[in-house]
């Protein structure tokens, strides 16, 4: 009797076993998820820029003396850019931001101005008036320095946030604190707050996770992202996301998933970006592995690499060659 109780046992934590995986199956397949109709969105990084070799890349490596030979006139962080990105299909366009001498936020990417410009220093060592008398096309070559193509043609097109934000007022964007500074998201919630409503929730920004931090604290109605933020909402996502449950740090977010780990996520695509949606969390899809979030969708064989079906933000850094593929042209 004693065995025949065990087997019993027994059989009973294995119907319960098979209950729970077919549980966790059921709950995060995206096959039975509502299927979106909806083409995804499309993220210009930089507007339309020139694009650059991303191998060996460092924070502090100058990326317009390794440009890709140029296919077209526009540079990065401009108007033209920007303006460009739009016509080409962009749902939304990312921008970099640099505190000026006067208090300003430069639309700029790189540490110091001696790489692209003609200037030296940081932007904060200039007011936005000194900064665009400088060339944003001085430093971009594709052969090694025999040729520059841009040279003369840069003069002031570096642009204020202030200006983007009101030269494109009905746009979306999302907007890059180039720091670990939290001052500078003091300074930025400041120049928010300034916004209407509706038009704050047109924003989203990033960056170090100290500044986002203090601008989450000024502003808590902005949409923000930082590596703290998507680790407090991932991890514990990753740990218990199979029963459906979705963190308060997931909530009225952004995260940037790398398509290679993407696959890993509970309920991914489908069911994963119907959790997002309801959680008003925006889904930005990388290229790579996460080595560097500058990687994109940039060509045609990139796109094919998307889950079919996919409907939430995807990275590139040619809108020009990817939105047609969508049309949105």
């Amino acid at each position: 009797m004693r065995m025949i109780g065990k087997k019993r046992g027994k059989r009973k934590w294995l119907v319960l076993f098979l209950v729970v995986i077919a549980f966790v199956y059921v709950n995060n397949s995206s096959y039975l998820a509502q299927r979106h109709d909806e083409k995804p969105l499309l993220l210009a990084h930089r507007g339309l820029a020139q694009t650059f070799d991303l191998e060996g890349v460092k924070n502090d490596t100058c990326t317009a003396t390794r440009i890709h030979k140029p296919e077209h006139p526009y540079l990065e962080n401009t108007l033209a850019s920007m303006e460009a990105a739009f016509l080409a299909g962009a749902d939304l366009v990312e921008f970099d931001i640099k505190p000026t001498k006067d208090g300003q936020f430069a639309v700029f990417h790189d540490w110091t101005l001696d790489c692209r410009t003609n200037g030296q220093g940081t932007a904060s060592d200039y007011t936005m008036a000194e900064l665009k008398q400088l060339d944003v096309g001085y430093g971009y070559t594709s052969d090694v320095g025999k040729t520059y193509p841009f040279r003369g043609k840069g003069v002031g097109l570096m642009p204020s946030m202030d200006e983007v934000l009101a030269r494109f007022p009905d746009k979306s964007f999302l907007i890059h604190i180039k720091s670990n500074d939290p001052a500078e998201g003091e300074l930025l919630a400041r120049h928010l707050a300034a916004l209407p409503e509706q038009r704050l929730a047109q924003l989203t920004v990033y960056g170090g996770d100290e500044p986002i931090a203090a601008l989450k604290e000024k502003l808590p109605a902005v949409r923000v992202m930082s590596m703290a933020t998507m680790k407090s909402g991932l991890i514990p996502y990753i740990l218990i996301g199979w029963t459906g449950y979705v963190p308060d740090a997931l909530r009225h977010t952004q995260v940037h998933i790398p398509e290679k780990i993407a696959p890993w996520l509970w309920g991914f695509p489908h069911r994963f970006q119907e959790r997002m949606d309801r959680a008003d969390t925006r889904v930005v899809l990388v290229g790579g592995d996460g080595s560097d979030f500058s990687s994109g969708f940039d060509t045609a064989e990139d796109v094919k690499r998307l889950p079919p079906g996919f409907s939430g933000l995807i990275w590139t850094n040619r809108i020009d060659r990817i939105a047609p593929l969508y049309g949105k042209e």
